[in-house]
């Protein structure tokens, strides 16, 4: 086993970008799952989708605000930031790929692998060889070649450690700038509230709430907010069944949760631009949906950057796609057999912020615009 794989602040900074491109990564897979079932059909599983989707932002704050304490600059535009799909997650010493997907039992079971249980069974089984063909592995260590985590739970808990050893040798760590900070006035989703990062305890916390909230690692069902872990509300889609207090992981006893599997537009999984008709009036819906999902990015990139206030808007927005959505998912793509359209989410260059004066501290890049 490697005994450390953060020793400095660099490296706290690759993990920290590492982090934000794996919290985003979750989203357009869920988008794509919910956008994807017809409208005024399967309102349960819809509205579990999108509160996850909003709570995976929340999740992008907190590790922005962890990023920008210790003097980072968080850039959702870089090169890279968004992963070509299908991409690899660990699931213990296997791994399986995240693929954009309609809303189908094999997506949900891919949901709930995304957010299952996953303390290693012992310290040295935290991080497990990859494969060198993983080219698009979302949680291998930016700092030790060749290996990724047993699970997102481990990637955070190597952060939180990282934290507490570069702290305890530099007493500066933590100089970012407070004005960069996304308080909880510019940010509500109803499970959890942003945690403004000044400190070793507060980024703690930070981290730990995502690892809670997605997880329920250490509190079972339930995270520190008393809200239900993503990786059980994704299990009620698989059970058909609500969770109440007091039910065992693997039985709820609530109300029932019914699923109509055919009101679904069966989008072709992991679609590229490649599999649109040359020059169809369809690719160019789809590259304009990259190009309006670029410019959310730099929104959120904005907020991220100083100005905190428009984070507001890039929630919004990223709703305010459904347009897009449903111009590519209710329609048939030409030469697939049946199947429909649907985003494919490659940001085309030129979509990320006017370039700063303040060059970007190390681990990070930045995008030239246009």
């Amino acid at each position: 086993m490697i005994a450390s794989t953060i020793e400095n602040r660099d490296d706290l900074l690759s993990y920290l970008n590492a982090a934000m491109s794996l919290e985003h990564a979750t989203i357009p897979p869920y988008l794509t799952a919910y956008y994807s079932i017809h409208s005024g059909t399967n309102s349960d599983a819809a509205h579990i989708i999108r509160v996850t989707a909003v709570e995976e932002m929340l999740h992008l704050t907190l590790v922005a605000n962890v990023l920008n304490a210790i003097g980072g600059r968080p850039d959702l535009t870089r090169p890279g930031f968004v992963p070509s799909y299908p991409a690899y997650l660990p699931d213990g010493e296997d791994d399986f790929t995240v693929d954009l997907r309609p809303f189908t039992p094999e997506a949900v079971e891919t949901f709930c692998k995304i957010e299952r249980p996953g303390k290693a069974p012992t310290a040295d089984s935290r991080l497990v060889r990859t494969p060198d063909t993983r080219t698009h592995f979302l949680v291998s260590s930016p700092t030790a070649q060749e290996m990724r985590f047993y699970s997102i739970g481990e990637f955070y808990e190597e952060i939180i450690e990282g934290l507490e050893k570069v702290a305890a040798n530099d007493p500066g760590l933590f100089h970012g700038d407070p004005a960069r900070q996304v308080g909880p006035e510019y940010f509500y989703s109803g499970g959890g509230e942003v945690i403004v990062v000044s400190d070793l305890e507060s980024a703690q916390r930070a981290l730990r709430f995502i690892a809670g909230q997605g997880e329920g690692l250490d509190s079972g069902l339930y995270d520190a907010e008393g809200e239900l872990a993503h990786y059980y509300r994704f299990r009620q889609l698989q059970l058909g069944r609500y969770y109440q207090v007091g039910d065992h992981p693997g039985a709820p006893t609530g109300p029932p949760l019914s699923i109509t599997w055919d009101d679904v537009y069966q989008v072709k999984a992991s679609i590229r631009l490649a599999d649109y008709p040359a020059g169809s009036e369809l690719a160019h819906v789809a590259e304009d949906f990259n190009a309006d999902y670029g410019a959310f990015l730099a929104l959120l990139t904005k907020a991220f950057d100083g100005e905190p206030s428009v984070l507001q808007e890039g929630v919004c927005e990223m709703f305010r796609l459904r347009d897009g959505f449903n111009r590519l998912v209710c329609n048939p793509l030409p030469g697939s057999g049946g199947l429909h359209a649907g985003p494919t989410f490659e940001i085309p260059a030129g979509t990320g912020p006017e370039p700063q004066a303040a060059p970007a501290a190390a681990g990070t890049t930045r995008t030239v615009t246009t």
